[in-house]
């Protein structure tokens, strides 16, 4: 049997398990860059067990249908939207899920926090100022009693409200289904979306990538942010028009954006974003934290051991299938 361990960005795979029984059986590849999507079928032919982290690589029925001895697809978390499943069971080809990690709750909405507070103090470049000898070159801004609003009030939006509350920001929160009491019940006022959109000194978006909330986010709604508002993107980069953002941002219509995550990632050497001033900018950390790792790789080995003796294997049913890359 062999085995391809994808995307494994910082070579930690084999780390945050014990792989030593597989290693018994089977070998392993570990893949530290991305495979291109012209070259995935040559790449990954002669693997039996593919192992994908999150959303980095979408594998869709053209990559599935050419891989003819590809037995079982290992899925870190509950679910994956770039996954053709239908094309998989029509080849016979076992797919098993990671549980729900609970560090992962905390993990998006701190990092979020932290992209908060980076660009309301402008620490990234205040850093970069003192190891180059300046001193105080900004002037930050406080959150107390600034207006955080959340697009999306889900269970990372939620987590958002309660901090936001901690920081004394008064809190409001606008998505398609959302009611008064749901809001209210974590401390936030629901608004309709362009009440959001104007009243936000910081707007931090927290809704699933779909087809609903694809570009949901355009020039029209960034024209009504405050010029010294902050925006805030841990959710998928698809959900902004990418190109309105960047106009927004270059031509300061809007303060600040803090952002984790890419309409195409990793983000393109020469993508115009790398080079605005008014950005913090992080490469799609929001869950990738040491306590999901070692939970999503050490499920992944038991699913692999679990196939390779004829055992059952976590199956998870996933919401309906979208857009997105993670």
């Amino acid at each position: 049997m062999k085995i391809a361990v994808l995307d494994d960005y910082q070579s930690v795979a084999l780390q945050m398990a014990d792989w030593s029984r597989i290693r018994e059986i089977a070998g392993i590849d570990v893949f530290a860059h991305p495979v291109p999507a012209q070259s995935a079928a040559h790449v990954l032919a002669e693997y039996n067990v593919v192992c994908l982290m999150r959303e980095r690589m979408p594998f869709g029925r053209e990559l599935i249908e050419q891989l003819p001895d590809l037995k079982l697809i290992c899925i870190t978390g509950p679910h994956n939207r770039t996954l053709d499943l239908q094309a998989a069971s029509e080849r016979g080809i076992t797919v098993c899920f990671t549980e729900f990690n609970a560090h992962s709750a905390h993990a998006t909405p701190e990092l979020a926090w932290g992209l908060i507070l980076a660009a309301a103090r402008h620490i990234p470049v205040e850093n970069q100022g003192m190891r180059h000898g300046r001193w105080q070159t900004t002037v930050g801004t406080t959150l107390h009693g600034k207006t955080l609003g959340l697009f999306g009030l889900g269970r990372i939006g939620r987590r958002m409200a309660e901090i936001g509350t901690a920081f004394g920001m008064p809190v409001i929160a606008w998505s398609q289904n959302l009611t008064d009491t749901a809001a209210a019940s974590v401390g936030a006022r629901r608004v309709d979306k362009s009440t959001l959109f104007r009243e936000s000194d910081v707007l931090s978006i927290h809704v699933v990538l779909s087809e609903r909330t694809h570009n949901a986010i355009g020039a029209a709604e960034l024209a009504l942010m405050k010029r010294s508002a902050i925006l805030i993107n841990t959710s998928r980069g698809q959900i902004i028009d990418e190109r309105a953002l960047v106009e927004a941002l270059m031509e300061k219509r809007i303060a600040m954006a803090g952002l984790d995550v890419f309409c195409e990632e990793p983000l393109p050497g020469d993508s115009p974003i790398r080079t605005i001033p008014n950005t913090v900018l992080t490469p799609h950390l929001g869950f990738v934290v040491d306590d999901a790792y070692r939970d999503f790789y050490a499920q992944t080995v038991e699913n692999i051991l679990a196939f390779a003796n004829g055992n059952p294997v976590r199956v998870l049913a996933p919401p309906k299938r979208s857009t997105g890359q993670s």
